[in-house]
Formats: structure tokens, C-alpha cells, sequence
């Protein structure tokens, strides 16, 4: 039998019976609806996430930091965090020393690695009559850009008497004076402005001593939704002597170490790749790639689970293409043996009940593919509308999609369907295809 053949007598035989044909469909329309719509669910909702990500790091960046091999006790970087960092056994780590640097710097695709120190005193910033704390940094560049940073006013350059600042410290400023109830003043405009930073510290008494530096705010960066937004930056060698006032002892990095180090990739193919031989150096790296695989291995799960939602339904509509094929074979049992008489071989029988199944699984992938991806545009525009309104009143990046089908879904799905209706009809098909004709002519 010509393929052309088969397929007009598929489509005649399923012509005859279209309310029986409609309704078996119908099960599989659901199984592949639900599929495509809860798939497409998922996807949208990683490309969200990963957007997310991707807007508040950058992924060609890796953060470096010594190996510890025993309990060690490291203050943060906050100002006014209280004390100054805690004596470290340097005996079981991998110290970040210059010559660790350069070992680095040899690793191909590293462009730059920038050592980065925090303070670890209380410190307070003065900007006339208001105060402020934030994190502070101290950076081996004279160029922030060099950390892929811009700002907003001014330069991302340092010197040893300037700063640069992120677009919400001037947030942290308050009047230490204000009564209660008294309204508080604005948040100042601390570009090119001059703030005095204080350090302090206690002597063996508990006598406080201080220490000022007066610093001129060089450039405000542009917010990134990153740690730069709440932090100042200063040259390394000015937080190194201030870490040296506050602990009352010379530091030498080729002996201590940095605490950390920044390292910058060509490009973010390259980033996971470059991470792992720092790793084999012996040191701890990390990097917002590590996140956004970590997002994309959760969703590639969350898309396996609701895809398999959807094949439940599938499933049940299977068995209703089975049971729709085993009744069509016992009204058409004199027909098969027909059929045979005339002619016909098995595996002409096998083929064209194969084909009918096959048919209603099509059909029914088709109206799938078609209602999901309607229902998946009418849930994107309402979600997309609400989440832009939650990520307005955060101050959050406003998603672009949240249910997104990729081309390749309603392909395979369409081809899915048809093959489960396939292997729906296939014991039914057999059936038919080892009747024998004079029994299949002589049923009533």
C-alpha cells in the first residue's frame, strides 16, 4: 500500500467517526495543553530569575579568598563593626601572597586581579553636621572601571585623598542630634563634597583614640544592585596604614596575605573554566555563574516535574485513544476481513490502524499546542503587568516575560502526542492485523 493511500484512508475512516474521534482528542488536547502551558511556565520563570542575576553581578568576575583549613575568626567590613580583625593560625591556609597573585595572573584568560582589604576598626564618616557608616574598601587599582564599575557623577579614579562612593551611602547620613519627633534631614549630595573619616580605637586603659583623614568624594557610582551601592572605596595603601594604626602592627602581604582577591575573565564562557584551576591552586573562588547555574539546575527540575504533570494527563488520554481503537476493531471486524480477502496484508492492516491512532494523537497535540500557547499569552501579559508592579515598589528590574515557549516545545509535544497515540493503538492495530479472514467475515 502507497504511503498517499494510507494516509486518504486514515483520514476517511477518522472523517466517519468524528464525535468519537473529537472526544478521544480531547484527552490529549488536556495531556498536551497542560504540558505545553506548565513547561512554558518554567522556562519563563528561569529567563526571569536569570535576568535577575545577571543584573546584579558580573558574571566574568570571580572572588578569590584564602583556603582555610581550621576555625578561623575574620571581622567584616562594616564600619563601626567592632574591633579590629582577630589573630589568624595561618598554619593550614593558602595564603593569598603576591607571588599567589601571580600565579593567578599566569592562568589563561585572567585579565586582572586586583587584591581588595577591608577595615577593621570603628570608623564613622562626618559630613557637616551629619554621620554615616558603610562599608569600606580598599582596592589595588587606581580605576574602579577596572572592576567593570561606572558612576553616575564624577570619575571611578582614586588617589590617596579621594573616594569613591556607591549611590546609597548617602542614604546611611543621619543628624545624631535630631530630637524625636523631629523631622530628619534629606539625604546630602556628598559629590565633590569633603568628608572627614574618623578612626577609632582603645589603649590598654580603654582611653579612646582617634584618628581623622579628610577625603574628597571623587565619584558616585551608578547603582547596580550589587555591595558597590552601600560601599566606599579607597586605595589600598591608605586602608592598609589604617589597618596598621587600628592593630598597632606593620602588615606584610607576602607573609599574611590579602583577605581577598578579585579576578576579572575575558568573557563569562571562560569564567566557571578559570574558577576551577584557581580552585586547584588551593585557594576558595566563587562566582555569580555558580548562582545562576545553580537557578538553572532547579528550573531544568521544575520543568521536568511539571512536564510530568501534564504527562499524566497524557497518559490518561492514551488509554481513551486504546479503548476508542479496541472498539473500532470489533465494529469493524467484518471490514478487516474484507479488506483481507481482497488483498490486504497484515502489515497493511497494522499500518493503517497505526495510522488512524497515531492520527487522533496528532489531531489532539495539535489543539494542545494551540490552547496552551493561547493560555500561556493571556497568563503572560496579567503576570508580566504584576510582577513589573512588585518589582517597581522594590526597586527591582521589571521582568520581560513569565511564560515563555520556546520553538522547539510545541515540536516536540505535536510529535510526542502523535507517537503516544501511536503506541496507544498498537495492541488494538495487532489485533486486527492477525485476524483471520473468514472468522473476521463470518463475525456478527
Amino acid at each position: 500500500m502507497k504511503l498517499s493511500d494510507l494516509i486518504r484512508l486514515v483520514i476517511n475512516n477518522l472523517s466517519r467517526r468524528k464525535a468519537r474521534v473529537g472526544l478521544t482528542a480531547i484527552g490529549v488536547v488536556i495531556g498536551t495543553g497542560a504540558v505545553v502551558i506548565l513547561v512554558s511556565l518554567a522556562i519563563g520563570l528561569q529567563m526571569n530569575a536569570t535576568e535577575q542575576l545577571y543584573g546584579i553581578g558580573d558574571l566574568s568576575q570571580i572572588n578569590v579568598m584564602p583556603a582555610y583549613g581550621g576555625d578561623v575568626y575574620m571581622s567584616g567590613p562594616m564600619m563601626g563593626g567592632g574591633g579590629g580583625g582577630g589573630s589568624v593560625d595561618t598554619q593550614d591556609i593558602k595564603l593569598l601572597t603576591n607571588s599567589a597573585l601571580d600565579e593567578i595572573r599566569a592562568i589563561q584568560g585572567v585579565t586582572a586581579v586586583i587584591p581588595r582589604e577591608y577595615f577593621y576598626a570603628n570608623a564613622f564618616l562626618t559630613y557637616k553636621k551629619l554621620q554615616g557608616y558603610t562599608n569600606m574598601f580598599g582596592v589595588g587599582t587606581n580605576d574602579l572601571a577596572d572592576f567593570g564599575l561606572e558612576t553616575d557623577l564624577g570619575t571611578t579614579q582614586l588617589s590617596r585623598s579621594t573616594i569613591v562612593i556607591g549611590p546609597m551611602v548617602a542614604q546611611n547620613f543621619m543628624d545624631p542630634n535630631v530630637r524625636p519627633g523631629q523631622e530628619p534631614p534629606p539625604p546630602p549630595d556628598l559629590y565633590d563634597q569633603q568628608l572627614q573619616l574618623t578612626l577609632i580605637k582603645y589603649d590598654d586603659q580603654g582611653a579612646e583614640i582617634r584618628k581623622n583623614y579628610s577625603l574628597r568624594v571623587a565619584g558616585v557610582l551608578a547603582e547596580s544592585g550589587s555591595e558597590a551601592d552601600f560601599s566606599i572605596y579607597l586605595p589600598l595603601e591608605l586602608v592598609k596604614s589604617m589597618n596598621e594604626w587600628a592593630n598597632g602592627t606593620r602588615i606584610n602581604y607576602n607573609k599574611t596575605g590579602y583577605n581577598e582577591v578579585i579576578v576579572r575573565v575575558e568573557n563569562a564562557d571562560k569564567t566557571i573554566g578559570v574558577r576551577d584551576q584557581i580552585i586547584a591552586l588551593g585557594f576558595q573562588a566563587n562566582t555569580m555563574l555558580d548562582f545562576v547555574q545553580g537557578i538553572n539546575n532547579f528550573y531544568t527540575i521544575l520543568q521536568v516535574v511539571l512536564g510530568g504533570v501534564g504527562a499524566i494527563a497524557l497518559l490518561v488520554a492514551a488509554i481513551g485513544i486504546a479503548n476508542t481503537m479496541a472498539m473500532s476493531i470489533l465494529e469493524r471486524t467484518r471490514e478487516i476481513g474484507l479488506m483481507k480477502a481482497v488483498g490486504a496484508t497484515n502489515r497493511d492492516v497494522l499500518s493503517l490502524f497505526l495510522g488512524e491512532a497515531a492520527g487522533i494523537g496528532f489531531l489532539g497535540g495539535l489543539g494542545g499546542v494551540l490552547v496552551g500557547w493561547l493560555l500561556g499569552q493571556m497568563l503572560n501579559v496579567v503576570a508580566v503587568v504584576y510582577l513589573a508592579q512588585q518589582a517597581a515598589s522594590q526597586g527591582g528590574i521589571p521582568p520581560s516575560v513569565a511564560v515563555y515557549t520556546p520553538m522547539w516545545l510545541p515540536v516536540f509535544v505535536l510529535l510526542f502526542s502523535t507517537f503516544i497515540g501511536m503506541i496507544s493503538g498498537l495492541y488494538p492495530a495487532l489485533r486486527a492485523a492477525n485476524m483471520v479472514p473468514v472468522m473476521a467475515l463470518k463475525y456478527e
